[in-house]
């Protein structure tokens, strides 16, 4: 079987109204791919930062696939969660990249987005916090449903990703 391996880190996200950031991540992948190693999902540490709005993780990713064709090629999604002082979260933005195909090394930027809600739903945001969140997190990488959610921008995820490409001319896969 023709194999994959991605090899980074989740460097940090920018963009964000406020600080106390961390994020949460996930890797989707089709139907005919294979878990040989590494975790597919993981939590990065809450990021205090002292001088600017930039949130550091430096969060090790580490996956290896197979896999017997090219459909269904890995996705990373994240989710990006606030921490107030009171230990309370409250979600600041879903995003979703594709893994690049080509071996290397890579620097991502994953933009992301929050649902809008009702126009009840951010008066209360406003005063108590929360907001409207996803009761599927299927739809963060499925595109069938999620261009009819009406979405805002949130900030950037910023990651370092190689991948390497192992026996795909042998199986005849063809990148």
């Amino acid at each position: 079987m023709a194999e994959v391996h991605l090899i980074g880190q989740i460097v940090g996200a920018s963009g964000f109204p406020r600080s106390s950031l961390f994020c949460k991540w996930g890797i989707h992948t089709g139907g005919a791919w294979k878990l040989l190693s590494g975790l597919r999902e993981g939590q990065t540490q809450v990021d205090h930062p002292q001088l600017d709005d930039v949130a550091y993780w430096s969060h090790p990713i580490d996956v290896h696939f197979a896999t017997k064709g090219l459909q269904g090629w890995p996705k990373l999604h994240v989710q990006v969660w606030h921490q107030d002082p009171f230990g309370r979260r409250e979600l600041y933005g879903y995003g979703v990249c594709h893994v690049p195909c080509s071996p290397g090394w890579h620097a991502l930027a994953c933009v992301t987005w929050q649902p809008l809600g009702s126009w009840q739903e951010r008066l209360s945001q406003l005063f108590v916090g929360g907001g409207p969140q996803l009761l599927n997190s299927d739809l963060i990488y499925t595109g069938a449903d999620r261009y009819r959610l009406q979405t805002t921008a949130a900030g950037t995820v910023h990651l370092e990703l190689g991948v390497v490409l192992r026996h795909f001319a042998r199986y005849g896969v063809e990148c």
